[in-house]
């Protein structure tokens, strides 16, 4: 017997013959309207579900497929999947931990590179026929704060160990086997920080753990870049640090209410934009498939999945 899969995630279609080669039936319900008829029209046939963090799997979701048994999040982040709804009904869940880890990494040093060193605003002054040379601050020394050492944020520490800086970093228990400097708090982390990298799973736990008061502590030189989730920062007390000049710019991979931004970001020439992009690339795409595929698999045959997740 066939197993169906629903899959919501709209970023992995040219590597999802992966998992058809396996011998898995795919439901493709990649907007919120085919989500809605899949869910209505297909609720006996699906066994299992693919999506990630920002798009989630409900409770209600989960009610509605009487014969669903497993979720896999194709990222690390599963903040809007309903853990305990999953767990009270037996259904396994796993993430793609580790997967887009370098991705993710490449983008962000590409952020901080660019906002630090003002490559947008330098661009789009040439495009306009003018000739913006403003003096921008070097790598070489400054201190980068990353405010969660996991995959990701480990892969973000060795990149700028190659620029000549010093990592400082905060984490839920300090990494023994590391010699990087530990910070007890996100506050302690940005007074010691010239760039302050947020890395941190989303979800309650971290809910504006960057406020008003770590911007404050980050500084008027101190430059943040987000590419975690947009609830780890208070986005109300961002925007006014960076349209006072508390701060010296932001570069925001997530935002709170995706794929809407705050029209007040957009006006600012100290912020740079992506559109959560940064986990994208071929090779974190087909990782995260084959990630998948192996947990489906081993989930079917009876197995341990490879990266269970629990609330």
């Amino acid at each position: 017997m066939t197993t169906s899969v629903l899959v919501l995630v709209e970023n992995l279609n040219a590597y999802l013959p992966i998992l058809e080669q396996s011998g898995f039936q795919l439901i493709l319900a990649q907007t919120p309207a085919a989500r809605a008829e899949a869910l209505a029209t297909r609720r006996e046939d699906i066994a299992a579900v693919v999506t990630r963090g920002p798009l989630g799997f409900y409770a209600a979701e989960m009610d509605a497929l009487p014969n669903l048994r497993i979720i896999c999040v194709s990222g690390a982040g599963y903040e809007n999947v309903e853990l305990p709804a999953a767990e009270a009904r037996g259904i396994t869940v796993t993430n793609g931990a580790g997967v887009n880890a370098s991705t993710v990494a490449d983008h962000t040093l590409s952020l901080l590179l660019a906002l630090v060193r003002d490559i947008a605003q330098a661009d789009a002054s040439v495009r306009r026929g003018e000739w913006r040379k403003l003096i921008r601050p070097s790598f070489e020394g400054k201190r980068i704060g990353i405010l969660g050492l996991g995959a990701v944020g480990m892969a973000i520490a060795r990149r700028a160990l190659g620029f000549g800086m010093s990592v400082n970093y905060h984490s839920r228990s300090p990494r023994q086997d590391l010699d990087f400097h530990y910070c007890p708090s996100p506050l302690a982390l940005a007074l010691e920080s010239d760039f302050l990298i947020l890395a941190t799973p989303g979800g309650a736990g971290t809910r504006h753990m960057v406020n008003d008061q770590v911007l404050e502590a980050l500084g008027p030189e101190g430059f943040l870049v987000n590419i975690a989730r947009g609830s780890v920062i208070d986005t109300a007390a961002l925007i006014a640090a960076l349209q006072q000049r508390r701060i010296a710019g932001a570069a925001l991979d997530v935002f709170d209410d995706e794929p809407r931004v705050d029209e007040a970001l957009k006006t600012l020439d100290n912020v740079l934009l992506s559109p959560h992009v940064g986990g994208f690339s071929p090779e974190a795409s087909e990782d995260s498939v084959r990630l998948v595929g192996k947990n489906l698999a081993a989930y079917f045959a009876g197995e341990p999945v490879l990266t269970p997740i629990h609330s």
